[in-house]
């Protein structure tokens, strides 16, 4: 009788730790392949950093979806996740900051000029895009009247594809590729081109996107 007690005694033992290193296994899987979502979506083949270990990295706080479609909300949340993976408090290597990677100069001419508050405030975040492309719109608004439903190296000109790419490289740049027909060119420190930006956000509405020359954020201080 004592020596079937042992036995069982034994048997559960053994069946505790199996079960418990298989879920240890498990968990420790999952842990090593994480990814971080900042670069989780871009293109590795056009040289873009995968990984910054000098930064923290946080989970998207508003996750893209396909499902949102060509809506202006769907053209801000692909372009947000593009830039940062959706992560608001995101610094890369060069020092833009937030889900849509705004660099300091570009706050100050839509009127923040925190950037750790900016850094910390999410709506802040958003009302900046807005208007951000509210004043692009209005700098190449000459440009989208004429390019809007040309090809360009292959690629038919939309508005969002316009908006996305001064968002990448500033308007003045994509003037100029706008103006050269597509021959004077512009990549950032990543290896992202002006092209790929026009055709990746090709076809969103952003018709609510007004443009205005005085484009600035209303923000507490």
């Amino acid at each position: 009788m004592i020596k079937n007690i042992g036995s069982y005694l034994a048997l559960s033992l053994t069946i505790c730790f199996l079960l418990f290193g298989s879920i240890y296994m498990n968990k420790s899987v999952k842990e090593k392949n994480y990814t971080s979502p900042r670069y989780a979506s871009n293109d590795v083949d056009h040289g873009e950093v995968v990984q910054d270990n000098l930064f923290p990295v946080h989970e998207p706080q508003v996750p893209y979806s396909p499902t949102l479609g060509k809506s202006l909300i769907g053209f801000k949340e692909a372009l947000g996740f593009k830039e940062s993976g959706g992560d608001y408090f995101t610094v890369n290597t060069f020092g833009y900051l937030g889900k849509y990677q705004f660099g300091k100069e570009t706050l100050k001419l839509i009127g923040i000029h925190n950037p750790v508050h900016f850094l910390s405030n999410p709506e802040l975040q958003e009302k900046a895009f807005i208007a951000n492309a509210e004043r692009n719109k209005w700098i190449l608004r000459k440009d989208i009247k004429r390019f809007s439903g040309k090809v360009l190296n292959g690629t038919k000109i939309t508005e969002s594809g316009i908006l996305a790419a001064a968002h990448l490289a500033g308007p003045g740049n994509v003037k100029k590729y706008l103006r050269s027909y597509g021959a004077n060119g512009f990549k950032d420190a990543y290896g992202t081109s002006i092209s790929y930006y026009i055709k990746k956000f090709s076809g969103y509405d952003t018709s609510k996107i007004k443009p205005n020359r005085k484009a600035k954020v209303k923000h507490s201080a």
